[in-house]
C-alpha cells in the first residue's frame, strides 16, 4: 500500500511513515492548519508593536519618563488592552509594560510613560 501526500495527494516515496512528498507540501499543510491561530497571534503582535512604538516615540533617548494625556495616546492609536506584563511597586502602583516601555495611570487622564533600563 502506497501512502499519499496529505497536502497534494501525490504518491509519497521514501520511509513508510512519511506523510508528505516534500517540505513544501508539509509547510503548506501546516500553514493552512494553523492559519487561524497565526492570524490571531499576528494581530496581537501588531498591536503590541504599535503600542511600544507610540510609547517609545514619546521618550527621547536622554529622557527616562514623561507625562502624557490619555487623549493624546488614543489619538496616536494606542490600545490600552494590549500590554506584555504588569509591574507592581512596593507602594502598590501598577506599571503596565509593553516589552521595555511602560506607563502608569496617574489619574485625571494623565499617564507617566517610562522606559525600563535593565538589560536582563
Amino acid at each position: 500500500m502506497k501512502n499519499t501526500c496529505l497536502y497534494c495527494g501525490e504518491v509519497v516515496k521514501g520511509r513508510i511513515d512519511k506523510k508528505f512528498c516534500d517540505s513544501s507540501c508539509r509547510n503548506s499543510f501546516n500553514n493552512e492548519k494553523n492559519s487561524d491561530a497565526n492570524k490571531v497571534m499576528r494581530n496581537i503582535n501588531r498591536r503590541l508593536r504599535q503600542n511600544r512604538n507610540i510609547l517609545s516615540a514619546l521618550l527621547p533617548e536622554n529622557e527616562e519618563m514623561k507625562k502624557v494625556q490619555k487623549d493624546f495616546l488614543l489619538k496616536q492609536g494606542f490600545t490600552f488592552q494590549y500590554f506584555t506584563h504588569v509591574y507592581t511597586t512596593k507602594k502598590g502602583k501598577d506599571y503596565h509594560f509593553v516589552y521595555d516601555m511602560g506607563y502608569l495611570d496617574l489619574g485625571d487622564n494623565w499617564f507617566l510613560v517610562v522606559k525600563r533600563n535593565d538589560e536582563s
